[in-house]
């Protein structure tokens, strides 16, 4: 099975909402920015794949080049602790799927 599954991504989504709750802070927009900060983690998982598939060179006009991802990949990273900072948020550990194959 993938990496990340549904079911994780559906775990941390619930974990920052419920530390949000805990922490009273409430508002539509909070909610979005959890959402933002999920679509990043989509985003970052897309981006592992693609350099586990590729590798961390491909091909360049020039000659063999790093992979784009990995540039984009600490980007996304960056913005995802910014999203967690700014909600006074904490990732949440990662927890092993049964179905996991590591």
């Amino acid at each position: 099975m993938a990496r990340n599954s549904k079911a994780q991504r559906k775990r941390i989504e619930k974990d920052l909402l419920s530390q949000l709750e805990e922490k009273w802070i409430t508002g539509s927009h909070y909610v979005d920015l959890v959402q933002d900060y999920l679509s990043l983690w989509d985003v970052k998982n897309e981006l592992i794949e693609d350099i586990q598939t590729k590798g961390i060179k491909v091909s360049g006009m020039h000659g063999p080049k790093s992979n784009p991802s990995i540039n984009d990949l600490n980007k996304t990273n960056a913005q995802m602790l910014k999203i967690l900072s700014e909600l006074g948020l904490k990732a949440s550990a990662e927890q092993k799927d049964d179905d996991d194959d590591f």
